[in-house]
């Protein structure tokens, strides 16, 4: 348990309380059900977010894109994206649940926050507090609206549904089966928390799955020499999918290392399963990797193609699914020799120990950095100790002695 020994203020949000899971803050002050309610009312005019406009400004500088290209983007409403594409279908908010097979990553390089999406979409009540169900194109009036955790709170984040378009098709997350945009828009909440969709170009899956969680993050380097073992990684994998963690991976980024494997370098996955396999007698460890491209897969042991499939039982063989989705097998060995990071975000630290009867209490205190006052610099400047602290004293028992120990800790 922590304790504030010095003027900061408790936010724990109890629940109820703004910034809880039930009671989001609201992000800009827009009020989602105030918002849609009016433009109802107005009947035939469908909302446009000012705070996030469809134009230039919040799309960005990407620099991938040419300036003809850039010039080009269209930013369309999905009904009318759907009526320019000649489909008769009517656009929906989501189909048949929300699934990692949803969607494909577009021109906008932010791999790592859909490989965190990939990973969201497996743990349904954390989906669902991310994206509200509630939610489709019938009593329709133009906006939508996401819920992230950000800096110890949740906001809810409300936005207009046009969505940048190039030559007739989503410039950046798409959706497979044509007609769902729930992906696409609950991107575009995420760039208008960023600033824009240029500003997603480039980042860390640990940091989206914190922001759609809340929880704790652990960050493990496979290839590093102090790394821990491939035993020691598959344990804690082990534990952390038992305990519903989102667990996202790392390639490399050396090209001449990954040449002919199929995976792409200094890219993001996400770990979407773990299994053992037997085969000739002997457990072989698996990983079930996903690509958020939605293509382009691993292409060595145990991948979709391998000859390895043949050599196991039936039952084990179903598990291999022949298809170009950009998910794939690959042995725990292989996963440790590719991949430099891998990240487990958990609502609770129990896959540290893999103790899943332990309850832990969260408590947060909110500091801030002030300059001249409270912001002191690095542990290398002299004032370093001016900045934002806290103590925590922890009491263990010694079963042995039946004795009272505590610590202090600055």
């Amino acid at each position: 348990m922590a304790k504030s020994e010095t003027c900061l203020i408790n936010l724990s949000y109890q629940d109820g309380s703004e910034g809880s899971p039930s009671n989001p803050a609201k992000f800009k002050n827009q009020d989602f059900a105030q918002i849609k309610a009016d433009y109802i009312r107005k009947r035939g005019q469908l909302f446009e977010d000012n705070e996030f406009p469809p134009n230039g400004h919040s799309l960005g500088d990407l620099p991938d894109m040419s300036p003809s290209e850039e010039s080009g983007v269209k930013w369309l409403r999905p009904a009318d994206l759907l009526r320019e594409q000649g489909k008769k279908d009517k656009p929906a908010f989501c189909t048949d649940g929300m699934s990692r097979f949803d969607f494909g990553q577009g021109k906008v390089g932010n791999c790592w926050f859909l490989s965190a999406i990939s990973a969201l979409t497996f743990q349904k009540n954390l989906m669902e507090q991310v994206v509200p169900m509630d939610q489709s194109f019938e009593d329709y009036a133009g906006i939508f609206h996401f819920r992230f955790w950000r800096f110890g709170k949740w906001i809810d984040v409300v936005i207009d549904d046009y969505l940048p378009t190039i030559n007739k098709q989503l410039l950046s997350v798409s959706s497979k089966c044509g007609n769902e945009f729930w992906a696409p828009l609950l991107e575009k909440a995420y760039a208008k928390v960023c600033g824009s969709y240029a500003d997603m170009r480039g980042g860390s899956s640990s940091e989206a799955c914190k922001d759609f969680t809340g929880g704790v993050n652990q960050i493990y380097h496979p290839t590093e020499a102090n790394a821990p073992s491939c035993d020691e990684l598959w344990l804690t994998l082990s534990r952390a999918t038992k305990c519903k963690s989102l667990i996202c991976c790392g390639t490399l980024h050396k090209k001449d290392a990954l040449a002919n494997t199929g995976l792409v370098d200094g890219h993001a996955y996400s770990v979407t399963g773990i299994t053992e396999v037997e085969l000739n007698g002997s457990k072989v460890r698996l990983l079930r990797v996903m690509n958020p491209w939605g293509k382009q897969e691993w292409n060595g042991k145990w991948s979709d193609k391998s000859d390895l499939w043949d050599k196991v039982s039936p039952e084990v063989r179903k598990k291999c699914c022949k298809r170009n989705d950009g998910e794939f097998w690959m042995q725990m060995e292989d996963f440790c020799s590719y991949f430099a990071k891998v990240s487990i975000c958990c609502e609770t630290p129990n896959f540290l120990d893999g103790d899943l009867k332990c309850q832990w209490n969260c408590r947060i205190y909110d500091g801030s950095w002030v300059a001249g006052k409270s912001a002191g610099g690095d542990v290398n400047h002299p004032s370093f100790a001016t900045n934002p602290q806290y103590r925590i004293r922890v009491t263990v028992i010694d079963k042995r002695s039946q004795e009272t120990k505590t610590s202090c800790f600055p």
